[in-house]
């Protein structure tokens, strides 16, 4: 077990307390996590789960805001950041993904809280919560889809059409497959890109993406691959009306990857759900208005958690 205190660029929140470690998921990989926040509150333990790809950057916001008063769990999939690939790549499913929060909530010490996804975190979150809900008091589902990515991807089915032949490719060549895909995506070029093409450039700063594309082109292609296979045929669409806890949905008006009306479905179906749509926001809302994420994001802790005195008090 590491206890650190130190200067966190990814966080931005200045000097701040963790705790990281590794513990193993049912099949022996290797998993990374860290939490931050007092470990003694008694207000909701806020546990992240990441798009695919992703190490952590789109948590940068919620550890600046809410580091001071609630546990922060944050951990890295199976083949992402400092985690291990699994030995069977093809251990990379749903079933494997919930086994593994279990498995890193147990080993930080958190016994249940509010679960935050983001992009493919919502579809583990929703399927976390189905299969576990007695470890669930919350979820906040950011810029995601209840299931079958592909098949909404920029409103069209293209990606869909498109994906076993990249599959194929990197499955079947995963020697020059890996040289192309980290000599790419690490770049200049594909940071200029994105910004173009797929963020609102005007709120987003390079040093809360860049970040994500660097990591990106470390993965091994095949996870990713792999696990966006399995989340292509995935969708927890028919759990919606069983979420019975707490749930804020949140959504960038502009989002190619995951359309808004995604998630205005979502929190239709979902019982008591609610809704913030961020004018002009993109796939990458929570760091392009953060601000606007934190505000809406306290007010529903504060109407479904005040019976904690503690978060009152603050």
């Amino acid at each position: 077990m590491a206890i650190n205190r130190q200067l966190l660029s990814e966080d931005a929140v200045g000097l701040i307390d963790y705790r990281e470690d590794f513990t193993n998921g049912a099949d022996g990989t290797r998993l990374f996590w860290r939490v931050c926040g007092p470990e003694d509150a008694d207000t909701p333990a806020l546990i992240c789960c990441d798009g695919i790809g992703c190490d952590g950057y789109a948590w940068k916001y919620l550890v600046r805001d809410f580091g001071d008063k609630h546990r922060i769990l944050r951990w890295h999939y199976r083949g992402h950041g400092q985690s291990d690939a699994p030995s069977d790549l093809a251990r990379v499913t749903f079933d494997d993904l919930c086994d593994d929060l279990a498995a890193v909530m147990n080993a930080a010490g958190i016994t249940r809280g509010i679960l935050l996804g983001h992009s493919m975190g919502v579809q583990v979150a929703l399927e976390f919560h189905r299969r576990q809900k007695d470890r669930v008091q919350g979820l906040v589902l950011l810029c995601g889809s209840h299931g079958l990515p592909l098949d909404t991807f920029r409103d069209s089915d293209i990606a869909k059409k498109i994906f076993p032949l990249v599959a194929a490719t990197f499955e079947g060549l995963p020697v020059a497959g890996r040289a192309v895909w980290s000599t790419l995506i690490g770049t200049e070029l594909a940071f200029r890109l994105a910004m173009r093409f797929e963020l609102n450039g005007e709120f987003v700063h390079r040093d809360d993406f860049f970040p994500y594309l660097q990591h990106l082109s470390q993965m091994d292609p095949r996870v990713f691959v792999g696990i966006l296979r399995h989340a292509a045929e995935h969708s927890a669409f028919d759990h919606l009306p069983n979420v019975d806890v707490p749930t804020l949905v949140i959504a960038g008006e502009r989002d190619n990857f995951t359309p808004a009306r995604l998630s205005r479905e979502m929190q239709a179906r979902i019982p008591g759900g609610e809704l913030l749509m961020i004018p002009a926001g993109t796939h990458t809302a929570p760091i392009e208005m953060p601000d606007l994420v934190t505000l809406r994001f306290e007010k529903w802790l504060l109407t479904h958690f005040s019976q904690n005195a503690k978060y009152q008090a603050a």
